[in-house]
């Protein structure tokens, strides 16, 4: 059994994807502190050959919250306006008329509870993706909520009867190849491959928001994009 552990990221970059497709079960990591500034509310799309960042407008955002205590503001102006501006950025991309479709749906989910939006924005570009992964609210899960850290997710991968841990290359310094070992799970990190595509006639710019990539190529390009990384692991 393969798992993953991630926080609720809006609309994240492919790598984030190629983790939740390579695992069995993907907990969305909905009950530890929001990080303001971070990329849970927010992510970049590209604007006029730029990077910009694009939010979801959020109501009492704060660290000392967990993020499923954090607000999404529904209000229908901002979610028109954030509409607009995906409008203006992708309107001329060769999927346009396939992917907008599936943003609207994204943000204009009438629920306020930030992690069952994002949640819900999952399970959207999953079924158009064809990724069979169950997703899990960590908050659902019947684990020590004392624990933090490593032990933490230790813990869950023990209540899922993990045999493997995947997590994000960025992760290196945060768990222990020998502490996964003692409590006989396999540790690797997922390393995303360099994957390029065209960007109207733009320099390329990566690790933009998954909306990009979708956009600008078709299902079964994004499909083999999610199979380009490298897993970084040691035996047990």
């Amino acid at each position: 059994m393969i798992i993953g552990i991630m926080q609720p990221y809006f609309i994240p970059y492919i790598g984030y994807w190629q983790l939740m497709n390579a695992v069995d079960k993907y907990v969305v990591y909905d009950d530890v502190n929001y990080i303001k500034g971070g990329w849970i509310n927010r992510n970049r799309i590209l604007m006029n050959g730029k990077p910009s960042y694009f939010n979801i407008p959020t109501i009492g955002a704060s660290p000392n919250k967990l993020i499923n205590e954090v607000c999404v503001n529904n209000d229908k102006r901002l979610t028109n306006k954030n509409l607009r501006i995906i409008e203006a950025a992708y309107k001329k991309a060769p999927q346009f008329e396939t992917i907008y479709p599936l943003v609207q749906e994204i943000l204009e989910y009438d629920c306020t509870n930030i992690a069952d939006y994002i949640f819900h924005s999952f399970t959207v570009i999953n079924r158009y993706l064809d990724i069979k992964t169950e997703l899990i609210m960590s908050s659902s899960l019947h684990k020590d909520n004392s624990l933090h850290g490593q032990d933490k997710v230790i813990a869950i991968c023990k209540e899922l009867n993990a045999t493997e841990y995947y997590n994000a290359i960025g992760g290196q310094t945060l768990y222990s190849f020998e502490e996964f070992s003692k409590n006989k799970v396999q540790l690797k990190f997922l390393q995303t491959n360099d994957i390029f595509y065209k960007q109207f006639d733009n320099i390329y710019i990566g690790s933009l928001s998954i909306i990009d990539v979708l956009m600008f190529n078709n299902k079964d390009i994004v499909q083999q994009f999610l199979n380009e990384y490298s897993l970084i692991e040691r035996s047990i």
